[in-house]
């Protein structure tokens, strides 16, 4: 029998990512406990606020089994918050903020801004080969290094802007951050892609 992908939901928007997965066809169980963290194939960390997913995932017992989790090799897409959270590192965290980290790369938090300078935009991305992805940015984090473990699957173009070719998604193995929200446009190619390295 084929585990749910599990989506992350302590807090943001993870109703909307289980809502992604059932448009694929793909059974999805919001995770709370160590119990329905394992009784899952992968796992979607939302958009949302990553200092409070840190606090909260603390309280509820899953931050060192998620991190344990994602050091086995647990399939694991982090949106926004959820990219942050999958980062080794965070420049400009606040005071004893910690990550689940796994993903090789550096970021900053609100790169883009306020909630008032939120964007969308078509993207290419590695691995989707019909047409560019449609990306929303709110809040959202900027990749500002990339170790030698990970790959970019997404960056912005080279438009002359302050974020002029930023990086906006990795990929390492089995885990994927992007900066963006593709949850929220109904952009469901990059769900697809995860759905296969988690149910594979």
């Amino acid at each position: 029998m084929t585990l749910p992908i599990g989506v992350l939901a302590l807090q943001g928007d993870f109703r909307e990512h289980a809502a992604a997965l059932a448009r694929i066809g793909v059974d999805s169980l919001k995770v709370r406990t160590v119990l329905e963290l394992n009784a899952v194939s992968g796992l979607i960390i939302p958009g949302g606020e990553s200092t409070v997913m840190h606090k909260l995932s603390v309280t509820y017992g899953l931050f060192e089994p998620i991190r344990q989790k994602i050091q086995s090799g647990l399939p694991v897409f982090g949106t926004c918050a959820g990219l942050i959270m999958l980062s080794d590192t965070i420049i400009d965290g606040i005071v004893g903020q910690e990550t689940f980290g796994g993903l090789d790369v550096e970021v900053k938090r609100n790169a883009f801004g306020h909630q008032t300078d939120s964007f969308e935009i078509d993207l290419d991305f590695a691995g989707i080969d019909d047409g560019p992805v449609h990306a929303a940015f709110i809040r959202a984090p900027l990749i500002t290094r990339v170790g030698p473990k990970a790959r970019v699957v997404a960056q912005l173009p080279e438009d002359g802007s302050s974020h002029s070719g930023g990086v906006v998604g990795v990929q390492q193995e089995n885990l994927l951050g992007i900066s963006f929200h593709p949850e929220v446009t109904g952009e469901d190619r990059i769900h697809r892609l995860f759905a296969k390295l988690a149910l594979a």
